[in-house]
């Protein structure tokens, strides 16, 4: 993104107000280089799954300077290494379009997730059909290397995976060369 947002886009992008009301035990899948880390609650117990071990240092080293304890898992989304009713929520920013399989994945999460618990999230989605975003987005996911797929309809995902509720709001943001980029934000409850 390049910054210049309409007010929408900012509120939606705010990955604070996402992660900093969450409680309890939280599973981060796909934590990258621990972004999300400085605005979540203090007192929140926090457990990354991230499968690039090459980011486990950053992670590491950024949760020292915030003063923070955690627990990171060499791992994919589609096979979590937690028992079953164990977190309080999960959360995942920009995530779902790299992992293999979205529906594992979110069966994953609902296994792991406390009865009544969410999981929050914020992700890119595909662009409507014709518009110059979608094509590009079709070009990107076919570049070995990118491992992003921009152009899944992940809010449908979402409410065919068996969560009790999912909610969230679309709008869209200016990404790079002028386009807009579609994104979802919002929670589903088990």
């Amino acid at each position: 993104m390049d910054g210049v947002q309409t007010g929408a886009a900012q509120k939606l992008l705010d990955r604070q107000s996402l992660v900093a009301p969450l409680r309890g035990r939280i599973l981060e899948i796909g934590p990258g280089r621990g972004v999300n880390l400085p605005h979540y609650h203090p007192e929140a117990e926090w457990v990354g799954i991230e499968p690039a071990g090459s980011k486990h240092r950053a992670i590491r080293r950024r949760a020292r300077q915030l003063g923070r304890s955690v627990r990171l898992h060499a791992a994919g989304a589609e096979e979590i290494p937690l028992a079953d009713a164990s977190v309080d929520a999960v959360a995942g920013t920009f995530v779902l379009c790299s992992v293999r399989d979205v529906r594992a994945a979110l069966a994953e999460i609902r296994r792991v997730l406390r009865p009544g618990a969410t999981f929050v999230f914020l992700e890119h989605v595909a662009a409507p059909a014709g518009t110059r975003t979608r094509r590009l987005q079709h070009v990107w996911t076919r570049v070995p290397f990118a491992q992003c797929r921009p152009d899944q309809h992940t809010g449908e995902i979402l409410k065919g995976a068996d969560f009790t509720r999912v909610d969230y709001i679309e709008t869209t943001a200016r990404g790079v060369f002028g386009l807009q980029v579609p994104l979802i934000r919002g929670t589903a409850v088990r």
